[in-house]
Formats: structure tokens, sequence, C-alpha cells
């Protein structure tokens, strides 16, 4: 049961909380009170300042100013070991795991299961976690090593790690944004029974019918600043944009409908064992075909082999009418395609280098001139697709760690979009990102159809990948489920294929 606010005291209360960073002021006086019982949604554009908010409750940043009680007590929350003896779990946007560590070793790398004699006691810790991932419904096992699961996956693996902590305080950061519409379900089941146990609970998202379905009460930044507070039933989605961009959003999937054209693209019978088998669709210029499924569902992979990340064991596929054997990126390039991977900041920039390298580094060799680079070709080219993409940042010399994620996942595009594509897949383009940010990636797919361009969209966003599709196709456990060749998509018989379709089931 929700608690009004004034009520009862606050498990956690901030008040004008401010954080500077060099030339960015990324907090300016926010307050921020969580209650037991309560789900607290905290939303705003990238950029708008719930990262450091985050990172401060959780002891990665220290506020320059304000205050923090837990309780009713101050407390300067000194590093993440602190923050979690004070009773706060965080579930961080990007999972920070050990990729060499099993599943399990993660869950409970900071308070494994003990034996009676002080060790470590491996059999409960193993079944502790198991039961804990069967408890998400998603087929993992605490065994297998983090180092090749996917985004969601991971998000998972960071959840069940929170819930090992008797929390007083469990913040989900980005929590649904790798997750399938059936792994929210269970997610938003087990924040009930938080709710419930008398946990506070504050939930940063972007997708706001997530946030209105589970949220007793929200708070708005932008540029730093509270914007608003508001019990959620007050308020509407469009009040909450409004707030959140300083606008009114014209249109969340600018879909356009564009000329399609010849195949450009046929697969026939791609597999890949454990991961996916017998597929065949073709792709056509100028036409988005979206990839719907559950997480686990064979999509990703599909796209890494075709791509030729990963070698297929049996299969082939056709561009423009020729065979290719895809044996490597850089051949499947040549090719005309492009992948936008669905982890960005493992596979799609490089955190630590500015914007302009990490835009033309597809390119470098064109931009060489007798073996040197030539930087002033490189800047303007750089230029050129930043300002396509409405990159925001303080020159193309800052380092994209300092950037948002919705301005990361446009640096990623640019990188792709430099090397003039004719087929580029979208691995989950809009994870973690805002609603106006999201809308010019919607817009600049679009665009690039009209243009010609042959895209595949995959997204575990349905309401996305239905709006945004000229065709769906859906996956289930590694094979094609059903195929709808024309909008609009039915969300009920597109979720029926994805959760318990045969191979024998597919539609046309």
């Amino acid at each position: 049961m929700s608690a009004e606010a004034g009520a009862v005291a606050p498990v956690l209360k901030a008040s004008d909380i401010r954080k500077h960073f060099a030339g960015v002021d990324a907090l300016r006086g926010v307050d921020l009170d969580l209650y037991a019982g309560e789900v607290h949604a905290l939303v705003g554009e990238n950029g708008a300042g719930k990262s450091t908010m985050v990172k401060i409750l959780a002891g990665i940043h220290k506020p320059d100013a304000g205050a923090i009680r837990i309780d009713g007590e101050l407390q300067e929350i000194a590093n993440p070991e602190h923050s979690r003896t004070l009773g706060i779990a965080v579930v961080h946007q990007e999972p920070v795991l050990f990729p060499q560590l099993s599943v399990a070793e993660n869950i409970y790398l900071e308070n494994p299961p003990r034996t009676r004699f002080g060790n470590v006691d491996w059999r409960r810790m193993y079944a502790e976690a198991q039961d804990k991932l069967d408890g998400f419904g998603v087929p993992l096992s605490a065994r297998r090593p983090v180092e090749g699961l996917s985004a969601a996956e991971q998000q998972l693996v960071e959840l069940a790690r929170a819930l090992t902590f008797k929390a007083k305080v469990l913040v989900l950061d980005e929590a649904t944004a790798s997750l399938s519409s059936t792994e929210v379900e269970r997610l938003f089941a087990l924040v009930q029974s938080l709710k419930e146990q008398g946990v506070a609970l504050m939930f940063v998202g972007h997708r706001l019918d997530e946030v209105f379905r589970v949220a007793d009460r929200l708070t708005v930044l932008r540029d730093g600043a509270l914007v608003r507070t508001a019990m959620a039933p007050e308020v509407t989605i469009d009040d909450v944009i409004r707030a959140m961009v300083g606008r009114q959003l014209d249109s969340l999937y600018p879909k356009v409908k564009g000329d399609i054209g010849e195949t450009v693209l046929e697969a026939t019978g791609l597999t890949r064992r454990g991961f996916f088998e017998d597929v065949s669709f073709d792709l056509r210029r100028g036409e988005i075909l979206g990839f719907a499924g559950l997480v686990g569902a064979g999509r990703t992979e599909l796209a890494r082999a075709i791509f030729g990340i990963d070698s297929l064991d049996a299969g082939t596929i056709r561009i423009n009418g020729s065979a290719v054997v895809p044996r490597s990126p850089k051949q499947m390039m040549r090719e005309g395609i492009a992948l936008v991977p669905e982890d960005r900041h493992a596979q799609g920039v490089v955190l630590e280098l500015p914007i302009t390298p990490n835009i033309t580094l597809p390119v470098l060799p064109e931009l060489a001139r007798g073996g040197m680079l030539d930087t002033g070709r490189e800047e303007r080219l750089a230029q050129e697709y930043a300002e396509r993409l409405q990159v925001k940042a303080s020159s193309l010399k800052q380092v994209v760690a300092s950037l948002s994620g919705g301005n990361q996942q446009k640096v990623v595009l640019a990188k792709w979009l430099v090397t003039k594509p004719s087929i580029i897949i979208l691995d989950d383009p809009t994870r973690g990102i805002d609603v106006g940010t999201k809308a010019e990636v919607h817009r600049l797919m679009s665009s690039l159809a009209t243009e010609g361009v042959a895209i595949i969209l995959i997204s575990n966003e349905l309401d996305e990948v239905r709006a945004m599709s000229d065709r769906l196709l859906v996956f289930s456990r590694g094979r094609l489920a059903a195929r709808f060749d024309q909008p609009p998509f039915d969300e009920e018989q597109v979720m029926a294929a994805a959760v318990d379709a045969r191979p024998e089931e597919v539609a046309s």
C-alpha cells in the first residue's frame, strides 16, 4: 500500500541534491522521497540527471551538496558497499558483471551462502541461484559463464543479485529495457510482491506505459532540475512527456509508407545449432522487416550470423541474387550490410575515445592519403553525421563514456550510417533511451527506408516492432513461428506465436 506524501516518514529522503561535472550541472537541487510499500518512478530524457541520482544512491558518486536521510538518520554514502549495508540495492541499467565467473557466482559475489564451518556452500549457492532464475521464467543455467549472455539475460542476473540483499530500498534503473513483454510481466509481479513486503522501490524507466502501470508516484527531471512530482493517477502520459521534453511530442512512431522494391537479401534454411534452426525469409529494398519474440528466441544470434560474427551450420544467403557465405563482419560490410548491436557499450562504441573516431572507425582506410589519416576529412565526416543524428555534446572531442545513453546510441547509429549500407540490422536500437530520442531514432529509421535502405528491426518492445514494421516475423525457441505480411499486426496473435507456437504453426 503506497504512502501519501507526509502521511508517514519516508524510508529514504533526498533533499536539495546537487552534482556538477566538468561544465555540466547534472543535478540542480533535486528532492526525492521513497516510502515503504510504494513505487516511485523517476523519469526524464537522457541527460536529465536520472542516472546521476541512481549513482549517488548507489554510492558511486558523492553529491556536491544536499542531504540524504535513511529512516530519518543523516547518511553520507561512502561507496557501493556502504550503500548496500544501509539497505539500498540497485539494479543498474548497464549490468556490472564478471564475465569469467558463472551466473551463480555473480549473483552471490558479495554474500555467498556458507557452511557451518564458514566455507562457501557451493551446492546451496547453485541451487538458490537456479531457483531465482527459474522464478523469472528464463531457461538459464546458474552454472553458465556470464560471458556470452545476451543483454537481457545479464539484466536478469543483475536483478537476481540485487534480490540476495534484504533491501529496504530497491532501485530499478531501466530494468525492463532489455526484457520482452513476458519478462516484464514477471518483473512487475515481483515488484508487487516486494511492495507488499514493505520495500520502497524507485523505478527509473523510459517506457511510459510501463511507468504508469507500476508507479504510485512519479518525479520528472529535466536538465538536472526537478520539474514535477505527482501521484500517478493525477497525471497523463501526455502531461509527463510535456514535462520531460518541454514540448509536445508529435509522434513516437513516425512511420512513413515508402515504395518497397525488389528482394535484396534471401535467407534459406539458416541454422546455428543450439540457437536457431531452419530459418528462411526475404528482405526487400525500402522495407522494415520486424523480428519479434521473447528473450532467447534466437533473433540476436541470427543477426550475428548474418553479419559474419558467428558461423552458420547450414543454410544459404543470397544478397542481390548472389550467394554469399558470411565469414567476417568486414566481408559483410563490403556486401553493404551494417549491424547496430544490442549491447552498445560492449559492442557498439569505444567508450574511452571521443565522438569523432567512434563515428569514423569503420571507414578509416577510406580517409587515409599516402598511408596517413586525413584528420580534416575525418572531422568533416564525423561532423556531418553527428549533425544528421543530432548528437548532443559539448564538442566532437567529448569522450563517448560521458554522453547520455541516447546520445551514445546516436553515435553507434552514425558509425554505421557512415558506411552507407544498403542493408542495416537494428538490434533493439531504442533500448534504454528516452521518448524524445526514441522518436528521433524511429524518424531516422523511416527516412532510411524511404531512401531505399532495407532494414531488419529486432525489438523487445512489441509496440515498437508492430508500429514500425512493414512485415513481421515472430520467433520462438530458435524457430520462425509466424509471419505477418500486412499491418496492422494483432498484438494477441503476435504474442501467442512468440509464447506458444510450434514450427508447424507458421502462419502467412
